[in-house]
This record gives C-alpha cells, sequence and structure tokens, in this order.
C-alpha cells in the first residue's frame, strides 16, 4: 500500500499546486487556470509513465473540465464587481461552444506532440505582445460586427478547447486590442470557460473512450481524480485572484500576464525539444 501510495505522490503533489496557482490564477488574470494544469498535469502524467501518444491529451481533457468550474466562480465574482460585459457574453456564448467541440475532436486527432508545441509557441508570441505592447494601444475603438460576431468566438473556442485553456488568453488579448479595458476584458473572458469546457470535455470523453494508454480513474481523456483535486481548489483559490486582479494597476497586471505565458510556454517548447532529440 505505502509502495502505491509513493508511486502516485508526484500526482498528487501535482494536482495540489496546479489547483491552487491555477485558482489564483483564474481571478487575476481570467484564464481559466489552463496555462497552469496543462504543463502541471503533462509533468506529472509523464513521471508516472503515461505514454507520451495519450498524456497531453489527458492534460488538456482534464484541464478543461476543471475550467467549467473554476470559470464560473471567478465569473461570479467579477460580475459582482461589475467588471462582466453580459451582452457580450450572452452574444458569443453560442459560437463558443461550436468552436470548443469542434476543437475537442480535432485534439483528440492530432498528434500530442503538436498540441505541446502549439501551445508553447502560442503563448510565447502572446507574451511578447502583452509584456512590450503599450497598454493603451489598440486595435480598433471597438469590437467588429458581422461575421466576426461568429468568426472571432468560434475561433476562440476551437483554439482554447485545443489548447486545454479557458479562453481568457485569447479573448483578453482580442478584447483590449480593440479598445476594451483590461479589467473588464479580464471579467468577461473569465465567462467562456464554462461555454469552452461544457462542450469540449465531452468530446474527449466520446474521442478518449476506447484508447489505451490512458491513467487510472479516466473518463474518456479525462482523469477524474485531478478533476476533483484541482476543480476543489481553484474554486477556494478563485477569489483571493480576483480580489488581486481589482488592486493591481494595469501596467503591472499585463507584465505578470506576460511573464506567466512567456514562462509556460518556454517549458513546453522545451519538453518537445528534449523529446525530439
Amino acid at each position: 500500500m505505502s509502495t502505491a501510495l509513493a508511486s502516485h505522490l508526484p500526482l498528487l503533489a501535482a494536482l495540489i499546486g496546479a489547483g491552487v496557482f491555477a485558482g489564483l490564477i483564474a481571478g487575476l488574470f481570467g484564464v481559466g487556470g489552463g496555462v497552469v494544469i496543462v504543463p502541471a498535469l503533462y509533468a506529472a502524467f509523464g513521471v508516472l509513465g503515461i505514454d507520451d501518444a495519450v498524456r497531453m491529451k489527458v492534460a488538456v481533457a482534464t484541464s478543461l473540465a476543471t475550467i467549467i468550474i473554476t470559470s464560473a466562480r471567478s465569473t461570479w465574482s467579477h460580475y459582482k464587481r461589475g467588471a462582466v460585459d453580459v451582452r457580450l457574453l450572452k452574444a458569443w456564448t453560442p459560437w463558443i461552444m461550436l468552436g470548443a467541440l469542434i476543437g475537442a475532436f480535432a485534439a483528440s486527432a492530432a498528434p500530442g506532440e503538436a498540441l505541446t508545441a502549439g501551445f508553447g509557441i502560442f503563448l510565447i508570441l502572446i507574451s511578447v505582445q502583452m509584456g512590450l505592447g503599450q497598454p493603451g494601444w489598440h486595435l480598433r475603438k471597438s469590437l467588429p460586427g458581422g461575421i466576426w460576431n461568429a468568426v472571432i468566438p468560434g475561433s476562440i473556442g476551437l483554439f482554447s478547447a485545443m489548447a486545454g485553456i479557458g479562453g481568457g488568453v485569447f479573448g483578453v488579448i482580442i478584447m483590449t486590442l480593440c479598445g476594451k479595458p483590461i479589467h473588464r476584458a479580464v471579467g468577461t473572458a473569465a465567462g467562456f470557460g464554462a461555454a469552452i469546457g461544457i462542450p469540449a470535455t465531452l468530446g474527449f470523453i466520446i474521442a478518449g473512450w476506447a484508447v489505451p494508454g490512458r491513467p487510472a480513474l479516466s473518463l474518456g481523456y479525462v482523469n477524474l481524480a485531478g478533476f476533483v483535486f484541482i476543480a476543489t481548489l481553484t474554486v477556494l483559490m478563485a477569489p483571493v485572484g480576483v480580489a488581486l486582479a481589482h488592486a493591481l494597476p494595469v501596467k503591472h497586471l499585463r507584465r505578470l500576464f506576460a511573464v506567466l505565458l512567456l514562462v509556460t510556454g518556454v517549458l513546453m517548447l522545451r519538453d518537445v525539444l528534449s523529446g525530439a532529440g
């Protein structure tokens, strides 16, 4: 019994650490915590010897499942502070859900290494924009209308589901570039998580139902142990992150967001390159 417990300590430690930090990050940046959960689970499953062909997919799927809970808690906290654009959230949700469902099946079919590399490259590029760009610089003064009301949220859902993130990474960037204040962008983007997580999780469960090599206690690609640990801890910590988000100046919030994305992206790319070597 002690040997079995010891063999799972790396996973348990990763789940606890990821849950605490993901909750803080969900409230602080509106990113659903996936930028922490996915790398933590990916590393823990690697230590436990989970097949490389499935461990990134399990990490992504489990992250998306936990984000459903985290997003709801974080969005409510932001809403009470008046930082959620309810009209935009309602208009974008159906398209986000459709994109997320497509993204889940696309990610299930893609090689694990491709998912990892794409995740890392995107985060590095976005971190540069957030870290070096001027806070007051915008592409335009408002979000575009017409067909873009479907294309933008659909793309957010698609790529977020493939990366295992809650949509805040994409949503915050797009909204701030189109004139929304970052605190309102963060609050609104927090609401994307549930819209992405619900259909994407169902897609990953179906796509991974009979796939061999998954961790114990997995439903499709979703690891139930990871879901329970991380969802519980993120719910407890998300309000703390929200309080920090509204206490920090805009400049500091952008810089912290950039550092978070850069470090995560570099770590994911390093893992892909070391595996290829």
